[in-house]
């Protein structure tokens, strides 16, 4: 009965002293605003492994961004929600994007390059990616079923959280949940 007791003691003080489950509590206690939306997993999942490209047509994976904190952001040309939101990713990018931190934006589905291109230079943003899912592979392994949505990876590279919708991302609340996450708020 001892032993049992000393190894459950032992197993909760390493499931506490590990900083992936405190972050995690911390960032769920932050989650204000239209932050409530963020729907943390109970244990991180796996991100998808189908390749999507760059605007030019080069390969990209997720597992390309792993060792930094990433919020995945799923949009199309198309999706007035994503015009709204798009502004706010990029003030996002701009505060805290960095060696630990990158915002990624993938339109998904048909988006013709060009029509991209207009959609960033409308909204005035050009500090994000324009990467591509023209056929909606990754979109289709991750279950994004509407636009937009965004998810967020720990630096293993597995989604821990997502926002079916749209967010205020440059919001204090959204700093504070992600702060929580990368340590401080240091990109």
């Amino acid at each position: 009965m001892i032993r049992l007791t000393l190894a459950a003691l032992y197993t909760a003080a390493l499931v506490l002293a590990n900083p992936a489950f405190a972050d995690v509590e911390a960032a769920k206690a932050a989650a204000g605003g239209d932050m409530r939306k963020l729907v943390f997993h109970s244990a991180p999942k796996d991100a998808g492994d189908v390749d999507f490209m760059t605007f030019d047509e080069q390969p990209l994976n997720l597992s390309d961004w792993q060792g930094k904190w990433v919020v995945v952001n799923f949009w199309a040309t198309w999706c007035a929600p994503c015009r709204k939101e798009m502004p706010m990713l990029s003030a996002l990018q701009e505060d805290l994007g960095g060696e630990n931190f990158e915002v990624v934006t993938i339109a998904t589905s048909r988006n013709p390059p060009a029509k991209m291109k207009a959609f960033f230079d409308e909204i005035g943003v050009d500090n994000l990616p324009l990467h591509r899912d023209p056929r909606s592979m990754l979109a289709r392994q991750m279950g994004v079923l509407g636009l937009p949505v965004t998810v967020i990876l720990n630096p293993e590279g597995q989604e821990i959280a997502r926002l079916t919708g749209d967010a205020d991302w440059a919001s204090d609340e959204a700093r504070a949940v992600l702060a929580a996450l990368i340590g401080g708020g240091e990109g």
